[in-house]
Order: structure tokens, then C-alpha cells, then sequence
């Protein structure tokens, strides 16, 4: 900020969790603007233990490469690709920034957090197969989607995907479709090397083992933040701008704001499970991420998909998702997390979500009632030779779907995806939902900075340039800009 600029006085910001949205939003923050002061506070003891913990999500870059609920078949049959360009331009987002910030030196050698991995999607039946062959054509031309091959081929699928085809008959109506450019991310390694940046810049803090318990309204507008503190004690701090980027728990915390955004909003916690393998000589015979369409009636949420992943040194494939139900709405949560967010507002949002959406209240109840060996027939379907031996039950993160009343779709509407909430005076801000989540986190992060201070975007204009190069610009309708940040993004990221 220019000095002697009517806003250049230095601000204060609390971030809540330290998870990779706030990891991102406190980093742009702090480039943004240094002297302004964040506080971060995390109720547990180490940065991204929850939902952006390596071990918690599948560690996919989401870019609609091969996810093929960001596709949907319309009725007369045309595929509508809207969702896809969007998620595509927002992940190519979070690699213009994750290349800034490496060759800035915030972050490591990109390899700490992410590797080059083929996606690829994956279908059986006659019905599927057509849907997967009008979703290649519909792409193929788009350069977002540049190299995007289909197959029916048994044997070209089986150079791409060989333990998935392993045992296969040669008469089964199957199909593929493969992007050469997917990506492994590890979130828990990139928000851990961004909470420890941003611990050793001047003016910002980190507190571990602090948690949030109430908000007050001060008479100057700004927020007073209650905090339990490591030893027990209540803290008062004080701030112009409160960022909620809490996982599960940022519902209640955005109910305890009282801000009128925070009414008729509910959410349903999901326990997220995948089947694990470590046997070095099936993980070597499997060099994707590959998906498949979720079962008919399905939510997007079931869709099936086997990936290759790199943790810590070690690499293993992972099957799932698989779900169950729970009163957590965060992993380390409590049991109490789901009846205490249930309140006089949002009491019939979530009845009316229950009636209206049973196959899903039903779904999570079979998947509870999964049996280890109910698991491994789900696996068959994608690994026909799978071993039960050689596959272990891994419980991951929560997510938690949002509910909300809706002008569109009326009263107690689920809503799959990422959303911001921000209060009418940009004073609080909270991150809700699921995937994308942290695959689009530097978008969410730009949305929050240009929703909620738009008074300063024109003085920050050429430094989110620099940061973001494509920033301003649209990567959906400029095939040469978009292929120019590709090929930089891939030289800086080693992909």
C-alpha cells in the first residue's frame, strides 16, 4: 500500500484453523500487504491434521481432467462442460502461485509436494462407455484439455492402467479416457511448508493448541475473538477481518459470528475410508489416478477411484471412497459437534434435507454396514485379482456436506463443492463444503480477496500479477495464455 493512501493503515486479521486455505490466504495476505498483523489459531497441535493431512483426501489435483461428475450428460444427450473449463482455469491457478512462491523460495523443491501422475477415467457398460465417448469429443478440441486420448482398445487400456485389466474378460464393453498431465498433490506437505513461512514473517503468528469458542461484535465494528489458550485460559483478541477456514467445524463457528448469513445453514458430516495397499509390486503395476462415474442415483461423492500416492517416501495405492455417517464434523472431533450446529434456523433446513435426499441417508447407511469383504468387491470392480491380504482399511478425513436453503432449489438443499460465506460488511469470511477444496485453494483464496476488499484491489493489481500472471485474464477463452502458463507452470514445478 502506497504510503499516505487513505487505507494504508496496517490491519488485523485472525485466521481460524491452519489448514490449507488459510495457509494460502494468510500467504497472499502477507504479500500483499506486510504490515498488516495475522494471527492464526489452530485447535490442534501441528499445522494440517485434519482434512488437508496428506493421509485424509486422495491427494488429486483437481483439474476435471478425469473426474467425471464436473461433466454432466444433459437430456437430449449433449454434455454440458461448463463445471470442467471453471475447475480446469482453477487449478492452473494454484500452479501459477505454487511456481511464484517457488521460485521466491516460500516453498521447496516442488517434488516435496508434488509429482506428475497421469488421470485417467474409467467406465464399464454400454450406457457408460457412450457418455465417456461424447465427454472426449467435447473436450478433445479445448485446449484446457490439449492430448486427451479415448479408448476401447483392451490392450492400449491395458498399457495404460495393466492391474486394473489383470483378469479381465476380452468381451466386457469398457472404455478409457487419459491426460498424461494430472497431478499427485500433497496438501499436508504444501500446508506445512506455508504455515512455517509465514510463522517466520514479521507481524504474523501461529498458535497451536488454541481453539476459538466465541466471537463478540465490537462497538467499532471490528470483532472480539475468544480464544482457550494451551494452558486453558480464555484469550481476547481483537480484529478488522476474521477468516473461518476451519474444515467441518467452520459451521458452527460461523453460527456463534450471529451474522445473518449464518442462518438456515446446516451441514451432514461424512467419515471418509479407502482401502490401502503398500505391496511394492502392485503399487509399481499402477501409474495413475483413475476414476470412474458413480453408481446410478449415486452423489458425486461415491464415485469410485484407485490411486497412486507418494507419502513421506513411501508409495501405496489407494480405493475408495468409502463412507460413513458420524456426529464429528471433524476427524478429532466430538460426538456432540453435529446436535450442538442444529439450532432454531437451521432446524427444518436439515429435516427438509433428510426427506428430500434419502438414497443418501440410505448410501451412508450401507456404507457403515460395509464389511471388509463387502469393500474388496467394490475393489474387483477396478482390481479383479485384488487379494484381501493385500489391502487395509484406512479411515480418512470428514467432510461435511453444506445444507442450506436455496432461492434456486428451495429448502434444504445439499450443496456438493466448495463455497465462501462472506458477511454483508466483508468483516467475516468462512470456507464451507468439500472438493475441490484444496485443489482450487488459490482461487478461493482470490474470490475471498476480491469479494472482501475490493477497495484495495487496484493497489494490489500488479503484485497479484506478478503472483498470478493470468490474473485479470481468462484462461477459458485465450487458448495461447493458457498454454503459455501451462508450459511455465510445468518448467518451474517439474512436471
Amino acid at each position: 500500500m502506497k504510503e499516505g493512501s487513505p487505507m494504508s493503515e496496517s490491519k488485523d486479521i485472525i485466521l481460524i484453523g491452519a489448514g490449507i486455505m488459510s495457509a494460502t490466504l494468510g500467504t497472499f495476505i502477507k504479500k500483499l500487504e506486510p504490515s498488516w498483523n495475522i494471527k492464526m489459531f489452530e485447535r490442534l497441535d501441528q499445522p494440517a491434521l485434519e482434512s488437508s493431512n496428506e493421509t485424509n483426501n486422495a491427494g488429486t489435483g483437481h483439474a476435471a481432467l478425469c473426474e467425471l461428475n464436473y461433466t454432466v450428460e444433459q437430456e437430449d444427450g449433449s454434455i454440458d462442460f461448463e463445471k470442467a473449463k471453471v475447475i480446469n482455469e482453477q487449478f492452473e491457478i494454484s500452479k501459477q502461485f505454487w511456481s511464484y512462491l517457488v521460485k521466491n523460495e516460500v516453498l521447496e523443491e516442488p517434488s516435496s509436494f508434488i509429482k506428475p501422475l497421469p488421470h485417467i477415467s474409467f467406465v464399464e457398460g454400454s450406457k457408460n462407455v457412450n457418455f465417456l465417448k461424447k465427454r472426449y469429443e467435447a473436450l478433445k478440441d479445448l485446449a484446457m484439455f490439449e492430448g486427451l486420448k479415448y479408448s476401447e482398445n483392451h490392450e492400449e487400456i491395458k498399457n495404460w492402467i495393466p492391474l486394473m485389466m489383470n483378469g479381465r474378460s476380452e468381451n466386457e464393453t469398457l472404455a478409457a479416457s487419459k491426460v498424461d498431465y494430472g497431478t499427485d498433490v500433497n496438501f499436508g506437505a504444501l500446508t506445512r511448508q506455508l504455515v512455517s513461512n509465514l510463522s517466520s514473517l514479521n507481524r504474523t503468528s501461529v498458535h497451536f493448541n488454541h481453539e476459538v469458542k466465541g466471537f463478540r461484535r465490537l462497538d467499532d465494528g471490528r470483532w472480539e475473538v475468544q480464544v482457550q489458550n494451551d494452558r486453558g485460559s480464555l484469550e481476547f483478541h481483537t480484529a478488522d477481518y476474521v477468516f473461518i477456514g476451519a474444515g467441518g467445524h467452520a459451521i458452527p463457528l460461523l453460527q456463534k459470528t450471529g451474522i445473518k448469513e449464518s442462518k438456515h445453514i446446516g451441514g451432514f458430516p461424512i467419515s471418509g475410508a479407502f482401502l490401502v495397499c503398500n505391496n511394492p509390486v502392485i503399487v509399481n503395476a499402477h501409474q495413475a489416478k483413475v476414476y470412474g462415474k458413480e453408481p446410478e442415483g449415486k452423489p458425486p461423492m461415491t464415485v469410485p477411484h484407485l490411486d497412486r500416492r507418494y507419502l513421506n517416501g513411501q508409495e501405496s495405492l489407494l480405493f475408495g471412497p468409502f463412507a460413513a455417517i458420524g456426529p464429528k464434523l471433524l476427524k478429532y472431533g466430538s460426538n456432540t459437534d453435529l446436535f450442538k450446529s442444529v439450532n432454531s434456523s437451521n432446524l427444518m433446513t436439515m429435516l427438509i434435507a433428510g426427506a428430500k435426499n434419502l438414497p443418501l441417508i440410505q448410501y451412508s447407511i450401507e456404507q457403515v454396514l460395509m464389511k471388509k469383504k463387502d469393500r474388496m468387491t467394490e475393489l474387483r470392480r477396478f482390481v479383479p485379482d485384488a487379494k484381501d491380504e493385500d489391502w487395509d482399511l484406512h479411515i480418512a478425513g470428514k467432510r461435511v456436506q453444506v445444507i442450506k436453503d436455496s432461492q434456486a432449489d428451495g429448502r434444504g438443499y445439499i450443496q456438493f463443492g466448495t463455497e465462501v460465506i462472506n458477511s454483508e460488511d466483508h468483516s467475516i469470511m468462512a470456507l464451507l463444503g468439500e472438493s475441490p477444496g484444496a485443489s482450487v485453494s488459490v482461487a478461493v483464496a482470490l474470490e475471498i480477496i476480491e469479494k472482501n476488499f475490493p477497495g484495495y484491489i487496484e493497489e494490489w493489481k500488479e503484485q497479484l500479477v506478478e503472483m498470478i500472471p493470468s490474473y485479470g485474464q481468462s484462461l477459458i477463452d485465450d487458448d495461447e495464455l493458457m498454454r503459455g502458463i501451462r508450459k511455465e507452470s510445468k518448467a518451474i514445478l517439474g512436471l
